[in-house]
């Protein structure tokens, strides 16, 4: 094995302080969504602190993007358990969404008392500016190193269009890029004629490398459920037996339940199940109100970490106007901790019992090819989310328009399109100066967050008064 390929096997674990300062930093700073999350980290990781190469990071991610859940958040518990195993991974995965659950919490309080969340444009108004060109940044960053050649282009450029002009959920574009992979690496095979000698096999598996997995499933999915226990302690000792076992005997129960049947479905984030979770928990729990998700999704596009934190507001508001025996505020609270654990838990669930099987899989010639497509997929799944988050940060109104119609009214192709007239130019100008600032200038994620903060505040301030 030669210096180059040695150099990208090496994971280079900073002591467990520093990476958890770091982790941290990166938790409080994961502003615009799973693009901007992942932008973020690639930079720091990767880029500034060289914990990983590129390929474990790439290859972590192609993983990842096949998960249900928040990838960015998996992607956190990847790396960290990377470089420090079961703690690590616990470590970086908690520290990216604590920062965001500890702000959605108070908003929610904040919300169910006053029912106002205005304030929050002027405050965030101008990092959604800035996080717009770390998300651009790191896309060119990533193309570059990802498109390795013209199937890797082909593979970006309909992952892409599938996304943009069909909307298809991206789960089904990144696993049909991986087919298409592992097809082509088949094919050649199959053209080159290798003697089988030559062929790399598969990893081998032993009860030894398989049982640890399992048991680490087993254990997580236990240590997932376990609030039920809390949950069934509410419940009046008259309840019936049926209702103290299905765990649905009060609010809480159907809370954590409901949200835990999320968590394995939620594929393509927040925006996937939004619709379903809306309709279940408006229409059939009664839990929020029309339109009360709506303000909730803004809440959560406005604070750091995962945009699934919007389920933690959701939560909430069923606790507080729901709270057994407790007083609202209480209620609320533990109710969104019930929707964080369901939701959250999972993603270390898969990265534990999973990560190990993947990264033996590291040095297959065919899965390899097929994660190389994933990643070549993922290039264009960025690139629609950067193009979805700029379209929403530069304009007020974004619709989309039908190209081509089934006939019965409804769009087979169609295009985001913003109302040009709404066009918000404070908003351009952050962001071009962020622009400026990280491509010309080479300054710091940090510096350019806290100063379009300040100049989004004085930008929104300005408008309220002239």
């Amino acid at each position: 094995m030669n210096k180059a390929i040695a150099a990208d096997e090496i994971v280079a674990a900073p002591p467990l302080g520093e990476a958890a300062r770091v982790w941290a930093r990166i938790g409080c700073l994961s502003f615009g969504g799973p693009a901007g999350q992942i932008a973020l980290m690639h930079k720091v990781v990767v880029e500034e602190k060289s914990w990983i190469s590129e390929e474990r990071f790439v290859h972590a991610l192609s993983y990842c993007m096949l998960l249900p859940g928040p990838e960015a958040q998996q992607l956190a518990t990847y790396i960290g358990w990377l470089m420090h195993g079961i703690r690590g991974g616990l470590l970086a995965g908690l520290l990216f969404i604590l920062p965001g659950f500890a702000i959605i919490l108070v908003l929610s309080g904040l919300y169910a008392e006053f029912h106002e969340t205005g304030w929050l444009t002027a405050v965030f108004f101008g990092l959604k500016a800035a996080v717009l060109a770390v998300v651009i940044e790191a896309l060119l960053r990533l193309g570059g190193r990802a498109l390795k050649n013209r199937f890797h282009y082909m593979v970006a450029t309909a992952s892409f269009l599938g996304l943009f002009l069909l909307n298809l959920p991206f789960p089904l574009v990144v696993v049909l890029a991986g087919a298409a992979g592992f097809a082509l690496a088949r094919y050649r095979e199959r053209r080159a004629a290798k003697p089988r000698a030559e062929r790399q096999p598969l990893a081998r598996w032993t009860t030894k490398s398989v049982a640890r997995p399992l048991l680490l499933l087993v254990g997580w999915i236990l240590i997932w459920q376990s609030p039920l226990l809390i949950v069934r302690a509410l419940d009046a000792p008259t309840d019936l037996l049926a209702e103290a076992l299905s765990g649905e005997a009060n609010v809480f129960g159907a809370v954590f339940i409901f949200f835990s049947k999320m968590a394995t479905i939620t594929f393509g984030g927040a925006y996937a199940v939004l619709t379903y979770v809306a309709q279940i928990a408006v229409g059939h729990y009664a839990w929020l109100k029309p339109g009360e998700m709506l303000d909730g999704l803004a809440l959560a596009e406005t604070t750091p970490g995962p945009l699934v934190l919007v389920l933690c507001f959701v939560g909430f508001l069923a606790g507080y106007r729901n709270p057994v025996a407790m007083v609202p505020l209480a209620g609320g609270v533990f109710g969104a901790f019930l929707a964080a654990w369901a939701t959250f838990v999972p993603s270390f669930v898969w990265i534990f019992a999973g990560a190990p099987f993947i990264e033996r899989l590291r040095s297959n010639v065919m899965l390899s090819a097929a994660l190389s497509a994933i990643t070549a997929a993922i290039v264009g799944v960025i690139l629609n989310l950067a193009v979805w988050f700029g379209l929403h940060v530069l304009f007020a109104d974004v619709g989309r328009i039908a190209i081509v119609s089934t006939g019965v009214g409804l769009p087979l192709i169609s295009l985001a399109w913003p109302d040009w007239r709404s066009i918000d130019f404070g908003a351009v100008a952050l962001f071009v100066g962020a622009a400026i600032a990280l491509f010309r200038f080479k300054v710091s994620v940090v510096k350019i967050l806290g100063l379009s903060a300040l100049a989004g505040l004085a930008i929104k301030l300005c408008e309220a008064f002239l």
